[in-house]
């Protein structure tokens, strides 16, 4: 028996209300998915979630997996560059794909990106991704 793990954001008010006030108003974009960073307490550690391919609140979803993957790592590199920080920075990567035969082609675009020192992965099986993405990236960082 597959089982499936919907991971796409749910806005409706039972789910509003557990967010934080930090988490909810991060969330206020026009399309509610996207990067969205959170940090506990004092720690150095940054949380991104949700990082999807997509360009101008738009998810790009027609483009290949290895471009998805690619456009994901622009958008992660552009989040963490914001708050000064880059991918040496990254601890761990969890990546959500629709379809787990595509794994062998993120592993590329992954060792292209890391080029030669990787962060600990976890690749999860998803039945579905907001705005029909291929992939999707949660990630912890660290500011050394």
């Amino acid at each position: 028996m597959k089982r499936c793990v919907n991971r796409s954001i749910n806005t409706e008010s039972s789910q509003t209300a557990r967010l934080s006030s930090t988490s909810k108003r991060q969330r206020d974009g026009p399309s509610h998915t996207g990067a969205f960073g959170t940090r506990t307490g004092d720690s150095d550690l940054v949380f991104l979630e949700g990082i999807l391919p997509e360009s101008d609140e738009e998810v790009l979803n027609d483009l290949s997996i290895e471009e998805q993957a690619s456009t994901c790592f622009d958008r992660l590199e552009a989040v963490l560059s914001a708050r000064g920080l880059d991918l040496t920075n990254v601890m761990k990567v969890e990546m959500q794909l629709t379809d787990l035969a595509d794994r062998a082609v993120i592993d590329d675009v992954y060792q292209d990106r890391f080029d030669g020192t990787y962060p600990p992965r976890t690749t999860i099986g998803v039945c579905s991704l907001p705005g029909d993405a291929a992939v999707q990236f949660d990630v912890i960082a660290a500011e050394e």
